[in-house]
């Protein structure tokens, strides 16, 4: 989370978006309002707070314009749970109605993993501590004395004498092994230790097939009898140090806690990203896939209108989620959606395609810019990378072109542009370390020629 929600008002979330995401500027301000408006909620009275909706939104625009970022860079901002699911999947063959609530529990499953992780930060160094002394409890192990029932009267002061000098040499040990293991000494000595056997999911076989729910029931169920397994295991002690760390963080973490925190994030900030909303959507006929495509709307409807699902966590209420749909609508138009999902996404934000300009940027400005990933990778290697301002707005020229040649796919065009350009350099690299290698403007053309010359070639080339 980059602020409190509190203090981060509309400009300042479009400002963050900036540093990722080039233009769209309309979509940015209603996402911007849309989350600010949840923050404004939790100030209203308790009477009120739970009468307002929130503002879903469809996203409509074609492929690679940054539907997708823009939603996943929203979450990021703000520190909340999300999800992205592709609302076709919920047409394919064995669709069951219930699927639907999948992406609440996968959204549920992520904020607690979320929460348990932020937890685990906050007890790391105690889980250190403690796995360090299993560790050494492990490399020596304690020294049985003979009880005091076992000692004869006129053996007692020997064996005490024996049994507190062997104390001592042992504290002596200990202290010795630990300083070799905090210098790395030991790191590839092979020790035992005790690892937990995963629960087996005894009705895996119908994960997918629409009974998620039931699965989880009888997975609790088995669960309880079949209790959890330990078996010993040989490994090296940075394996091991790993493995008891884990379970040292896992004792230290209050799960009822990280579930409570986890599920009021979901309910109060959770954002699920619907993508290819317009795969669903009806286009005025009633036969065919069609009938299955509606049915899909009218089971998605109760979750974005507000409903209670039911997670292995427990009881989720979806009355607060923001859901933002995305889709090209290229063959149907948010029209053509039933009209009661229409009502649930009031706010419709259209995304332009990307100019020539706004790929130039997109190679240079954000703070994932390509050319700064790519240059950051050869770096690696010892090799440096310098772009001509020229050669970057060339590769912006081209895939434009290729954009308007075949499918548009917008800026996901720059990646094989880029990947086909730097080949040659990136297969090439070990051997050239040390060395500067200019990207001009004829750079650009030599590597991309033959592909852009041949139109049939590029298209399956770019």
């Amino acid at each position: 989370m980059i602020k409190d929600e509190e203090e981060l008002t509309p400009a300042q979330i479009v400002d963050e978006l900036d540093k990722y995401i080039i233009g769209q500027e309309k979509a940015k301000r209603s996402v911007a309002i849309a989350m600010r408006n949840r923050f404004r909620r939790k100030k209203l009275p308790e009477e009120l707070r739970d009468e307002v909706a929130p503002k879903n939104i469809i996203m409509i625009g074609p492929t690679g314009v940054g539907k997708t970022e823009i939603a996943r860079r929203l979450s990021n901002i703000a520190g909340a749970p999300f999800v992205k699911v592709e609302a076709t999947k919920y047409t394919e063959i064995g669709y069951v109605g219930r699927d639907v609530e999948s992406m609440i529990r996968d959204l549920t499953n992520i904020a607690v993993n979320d929460v348990k992780k932020e937890m685990s930060d906050e007890v790391e160094s105690i889980a250190k501590e403690r796995a360090e002394e299993d560790l050494l409890d492990i490399l020596l192990p304690p020294v049985a004395f003979p009880r005091k029932a076992e000692i004869g009267n006129v053996a007692k002061d020997s064996v005490s004498s024996e049994a507190t000098g062997a104390d001592e040499r042992r504290k002596k040990t200990r202290e010795r092994f630990r300083e070799m293991l905090k210098k790395g000494e030991l790191e590839d000595k092979v020790v035992e230790v005790e690892v937990k056997q995963p629960k087996t999911q005894v009705l895996g076989m119908f994960a997918g097939m629409g009974l998620e729910e039931m699965d989880q029931n009888l997975s609790n169920m088995f669960g309880s009898v079949f209790p959890e397994k330990k078996k010993r295991k040989k490994v090296t002690v940075k394996e091991a140090r790993k493995i008891l760390e884990e379970e040292e963080r896992d004792k230290l973490i209050d799960m009822d806690k990280a579930v409570k925190i986890a599920i009021e994030r979901v309910e109060q900030s959770g954002i699920v990203f619907l993508d290819e909303i317009d795969k669903i959507a009806q286009k005025g006929s009633t036969h065919g896939p069609d009938v299955s495509r509606e049915g899909v709307q009218r089971d998605i409807l109760p979750i974005v209108e507000g409903a209670t699902v039911s997670t292995k966590y427990g009881a989720v209420r979806t009355h607060h989620i923001l859901f933002i749909a995305a889709g090209a609508f290229h063959m149907s138009k948010p029209s053509d959606l039933i009209p009661e999902l229409q009502g649930r996404f009031p706010i419709r934000v259209e995304l332009k395609s990307l100019t020539t300009e706004d790929l130039e940027k997109i190679l240079t400005q954000p703070k994932n810019a390509l050319v700064t990933q790519y240059s950051a990778l050869l770096e690696t290697e010892g090799l440096k990378l310098e772009f001509a301002p020229e050669a970057i707005a060339e590769i912006a020229e081209i895939a434009t072109h290729v954009n308007s040649q075949t499918e548009n796919i917008g800026a996901r065009r720059l990646y094989t542009i880029m990947e086909l350009m730097l080949e040659d350099v990136s297969f090439s690299a070990p051997e050239l370390k040390g060395q500067t290698i200019p990207i001009t403007v004829g750079y650009v053309r030599e590597k991309l020629k033959t592909v852009l010359e041949n139109k049939d070639l590029s298209k399956y080339i770019l």
